[in-house]
């Protein structure tokens, strides 16, 4: 498959997994008052929550100007620099480039709910009893998790490896 066919269609397809899966969540589920669906009892929850700030609500009471820049400017920018690289940097390997593609992905399907919407839906919410408890994210906040721990495998275990042949 060509190159940037494959860069394109793993970025849509984040985007679009993401978006179908806040548009089921927005239809589906009670915000007022907020309704919690157990999917493993009370260790994985799915309810609707909008955040209208960045991780964890950070930023969301920043004045609009603010808010604009840091928010929506700023992350459109990184994420367009982040697309002009990976499409002319032609010697990244297979597992980099796809770890690229799922934060921009990710990003861009956050950064859209921020300009359609005013907020971001998130949706999941994991607690393991005190061991690991998370924020409440989205699909879109896995892809991009899921592309940084693929970077750090990419880029500091493999080239390890690499190294010591």
């Amino acid at each position: 498959m060509n190159r940037n066919i494959f860069i394109t269609v793993i970025i849509i397809f984040n985007v679009v997994i993401d978006q179908i899966s806040k548009v089921l969540v927005r239809t589906n589920i009670s915000q007022s008052p907020r309704e919690e669906i157990e999917l493993i009892g009370q260790k994985f929850i799915m309810t609707n929550v909008y955040n209208e700030g960045a991780f964890l609500g950070m930023g969301s009471d920043m004045n609009p100007t603010l808010h604009f820049i840091f928010l929506k400017l700023l992350p459109l920018l990184v994420l367009g620099y982040v697309v002009y690289y990976i499409i002319k940097t032609k010697n990244l390997d297979r597992l980099s480039l796809i770890a690229f593609c799922c934060i921009v992905g990710g990003g861009l399907s956050n950064v859209f709910d921020r300009f359609a919407f005013g907020k971001v839906t998130d949706f999941f919410y994991i607690d393991l009893g005190g061991v690991f408890k998370t924020g409440i994210f989205n699909i879109a906040d896995v892809a991009v998790t899921t592309g940084m721990f693929m970077l750090i495998f990419s880029n500091f275990i493999m080239k390890k490896d690499t190294t010591n042949k």
